[in-house]
């Protein structure tokens, strides 16, 4: 019996005992602002509404690896560990830690504040890429369970990427996987589909 999952905090954030049972690597899928206390708060794919809220030294590592514009860390990836010699107070406490980065070329060192009268190098280590996820597929069944025919295929992409792309592979990833998550309209999936032809709408000499 594995009793991981019974270790898991219950807290409205991701915490140190959370990370018990080993680094964790997270898919960051969101950030906004958090509290006065904690101004930053990361959500990640399977977090269960328990964003992690990053000290102002891992903060400082973020921005710089990744700079300070926020917006563009969605889709990037984090490893996460308990240090247990994070103090707080003169108390060992532990705390969350970052030792590697997604989108990195090199390692990363950073001279960060230890105590007021030292600071100390911390390094950071590149994150290997993951295959990229097959996204095309569940965005064409939910293309395909919505109605659309090839044709409405092909209005629906020029539609979505404003006049840019006719297939779902040219599609941004967060375009596929909201239409994956979110399906498709009946009014979308109408306006796209072309009209059938009547019968009465057959060339001369064809067969009615």
């Amino acid at each position: 019996m594995d009793i991981t999952e019974t270790l898991a905090a219950k807290s409205n954030q991701l915490c140190t005992d959370d990370l018990i049972a080993g680094p964790l690597t997270i898919l960051i899928t969101n950030v906004s602002a958090g509290t006065a206390d904690q101004p930053v708060a990361i959500s990640f794919q399977g977090d269960q509404g328990k964003p992690w809220y990053p000290c102002k030294s891992m903060r400082r590592v973020l921005v710089a690896a990744w700079g300070a514009d926020a917006s563009s860390y969605a889709g990037r990836r984090i490893t996460l560990f308990r240090d247990p010699e994070v103090s707080y107070g003169g108390i060992k406490v532990g705390g969350i830690r970052i030792s590697h980065l997604s989108d990195l070329d090199s390692p990363l060192s950073i001279a960060l504040t230890v105590t007021r009268q030292k600071r100390s190098p911390y390094k950071v280590q590149p994150l290997k890429a993951e295959p990229a996820p097959d996204l095309v597929t569940p965005a064409a069944a939910a293309c395909t369970a919505a109605g659309l025919t090839a044709a409405g295929l092909g209005a629906f992409c020029l539609m979505v990427s404003k006049g840019a792309h006719t297939t779902l592979a040219e599609l941004p990833a967060k375009t596929l996987q909201q239409i994956a998550s979110k399906g498709i309209k009946p009014e979308t999936v109408e306006r796209c589909n072309p009209p059938a032809e009547s019968a009465d709408a057959l060339p001369a000499g064809w067969s009615k």
